[in-house]
């Protein structure tokens, strides 16, 4: 096995299972009204959407499962219950998402057609590639990723040797919070436990007899590539939009605002250019979506190839229903649900990269039962429940930002091992 070659393929193919319909609104629209705090605005962001996600890789080049494996300290009822919470969260939102943003971006401005035909087609595609899965790593690594790679730069590449790189007054409150949070909604966190799975299966699947610390070396290596190419593309946009600010109206949307960058850059070909991109970025991300919920029902039905098929199926079936709804309006609707599951997410993530030693199944517990009875208040918030906010913001630090359970799980994992210590030295 040729390791640098091995390591590059998995890499652009976990770059592209990431990079999807989030991954190229988002970062233009809150660079949009950054100013000169854009690169404020891209730390935050890359926090949520490249740090904690690339974690996530890294917990599981260690535990080398499924995302099973993420809760099963706390209890295996835990275990299936979050699983199965984040791939209905990942079915209903992100993967219809990618087929919405596909046809508002790279159909709707040349054809004339129903979203509907776009999701049949979209999805179609998705389940062909989902149900052939072994060659997902070679085709995502080789030929997918490159592309997307390089019409991106282009965008930036023309914005960055072109400006004078002089900044509107940013007009975004705490625009570090503001971007992390920001992140949530590339549900990239969510995406690093779900196609992790599928990244370890695929190898496994190409590699049969690959060792366990050559696999696990593989993925980090890969994860670390992956994490820098989404650094340069997210701060890359950011920059992009900060510098072109002045070309746009205050209250475009996020798709607009991605097709007028591209058309300023790239010209009149800058559309047909992000056409083939978003439709490049936006599949890739669903097929690892699809894929890594029918590889878990799979697991959980004795390896039954029918459970992984009717899944895929079923998954397809419900992104051509959720797909007819507008990018906006899935983004919005996803809020609450991401308030709730995000903060557990990022727990587990850390939890599972931090050694054994720290994370013992008391530990392990006691900090996630902290971060899900703080995050509460958060997701109460969300969908509008005034008095929580007025009462969490008063006495909870960091509340106010969305972000009450981080200090509480921080004290919950300190506390856990000082009195483990304590405890053990007795």
């Amino acid at each position: 096995m040729n390791n640098t070659k091995e390591t590059l393929v998995t890499a652009f193919a976990l770059f592209s299972l990431f990079f999807g319909a989030g991954n190229l609104i988002i970062p233009p629209f809150i660079g949009l009204n950054s100013g000169e705090w854009w690169w404020l605005v891209a730390i935050g962001f890359c926090i949520s959407a490249i740090v904690i996600p690339i974690l996530g890789i890294f917990a599981h080049a260690k535990l080398q499962g499924t995302i099973f494996d993420f809760g099963k300290k706390v209890s295996p009822t835990f275990a299936l219950v979050y699983s199965l919470l984040i791939y209905a969260i990942a079915i209903i939102f992100p993967a219809p998402r990618t087929a919405s943003v596909t046809h508002e971006i790279a159909i709707a401005p040349f054809f004339d057609i129903p979203s509907i035909y776009t999701s049949i087609v979209y999805f179609a595609l998705v389940l062909v590639f989902a149900l052939n899965r072994s060659k997902i790593l070679n085709i995502l690594g080789k030929f997918l990723t490159p592309a997307i790679l390089f019409i991106l730069l282009a965008i930036i590449g023309v914005t960055v040797f072109t400006s004078d790189f002089t900044f509107d007054a940013t007009n975004i409150t705490n625009p570090f919070t503001s971007s992390i949070l920001e992140g949530y909604q590339t549900f990239d966190a969510i995406g690093a436990v779900v196609v992790g799975g599928v990244l370890i299966i695929s190898i496994n699947l190409k590699n049969k007899d690959i060792s366990y610390t050559d696999r696990r070396s593989l993925v980090r290596k890969a994860g670390l590539f992956a994490g820098l190419g989404l650094l340069l593309i997210y701060s890359g946009l950011i920059l992009t939009s900060a510098l072109l600010h002045s070309n746009f109206e205050a209250d475009i949307t996020r798709t607009d605002l991605l097709n007028a960058i591209s058309h300023t850059t790239l010209g009149n070909a800058g559309n047909k250019f992000l056409s083939i991109l978003v439709a490049l970025a936006c599949f890739t991300t669903a097929i690892g979506i699809v894929t890594g919920t029918a590889d878990f029902i799979k697991d959980r039905f004795n390896n039954s190839n029918k459970a992984y098929t009717i899944t895929a199926v079923s998954g397809c079936v419900l992104g051509v229903l959720m797909g007819q709804f507008n990018v906006d309006y899935i983004i919005a609707v996803a809020v609450p649900a991401l308030m709730f599951i995000y903060p557990i997410t990022i727990i587990l993530i850390v939890l599972n990269v931090l050694p054994d030693t720290y994370t013992t199944p008391k530990v392990f517990k006691a900090v996630v039962f902290v971060t899900i009875l703080f995050s509460v208040p958060d997701f109460l918030t969300s969908i509008g429940v005034a008095n929580v906010a007025e009462f969490t913001t008063a006495y909870l630090p960091l509340s106010a930002y969305s972000l009450g359970w981080v200090l509480p799980a921080a004290i919950a994992l300190a506390i856990g091992n000082l009195s483990r210590k304590k405890t053990t030295t007795v």
